[in-house]
């Protein structure tokens, strides 16, 4: 899996450099988080975007999505958070274009974590558009309307918006997390000097990084 590979590449070359400076408490730069090179993003007055970048079919992405609703809804009105989903395959297009197309009807929320389940609990395929279009109308969402979604220039545009930003953030691996356009981290970054720990404590090790980020982020 590209994201497991990832991640335990990172972990690889962050004990390879010796990296006993750099802590979860006192993230460095380079270890537990880099700088987003440049990129940017806009957030309403007083709040401070945070982005996950996220593919359905990882398993990672799976795994951590619950805990980071959770760490989401703890900051409150503090951030302004987004998905944005990757495309890794030329495959992966149709799952990108589902997300948006539910973002444009309004349903991203009720559905989001019932296409982590089926893909990754029930094992649906959700390859292709019939295929996805069955799967949204067996949610309760008029198939119709959603198909109209899923082939508009709305979703495309949004697709090709998706791509670029992956781009502009340098994102090569999933989950990732860009904290006000500043700055990117993610739970193999973040938890890289942890050794050979529960993948949970990966992710607690991301959001304690990302509390720090979020302060730097407003001074």
């Amino acid at each position: 899996m590209r994201a497991m590979r990832l991640a335990i590449a990172a972990l690889a070359l962050g004990l390879a450099m010796g990296c006993s400076n750099a802590s979860i408490t006192s993230p460095v730069a380079g270890h537990e988080y880099r700088d987003a090179g440049g990129a940017s993003q806009v957030a309403p007055q007083g709040r401070i975007e945070v982005t996950e970048f996220f593919w359905y079919s990882c398993p990672h992405c799976n795994a951590f999505d619950p805990y980071l609703a959770d760490w989401v809804k703890s900051q409150g009105s503090r951030i302004e958070f987004k998905r944005i989903p990757v495309a890794f395959h030329p495959g992966d297009e149709n799952l990108q274009k589902l997300y948006f197309a539910l973002e444009l009807l309004g349903k991203t929320e009720q559905l989001h974590s019932k296409i982590f389940h089926a893909i990754h609990v029930e094992h649906a395929h959700l390859n292709d558009e019939n295929a996805i279009a069955d799967f949204v109308a067996g949610q309760g969402i008029d198939r119709a309307a959603f198909v109209s979604a899923f082939q508009s220039f709305s979703v495309a545009t949004m697709v090709q918006h998706a791509r670029q930003s992956a781009a502009n953030f340098q994102i090569d691996s999933v989950p990732m997390l860009v904290i006000g356009g500043r700055f990117v981290t993610s739970p193999s970054m973040a938890g890289a000097s942890l050794g050979d720990e529960p993948e949970v404590n990966y992710y607690q090790a991301a959001f304690k990084v990302s509390d720090w980020l979020l302060a730097k982020a407003s001074k």
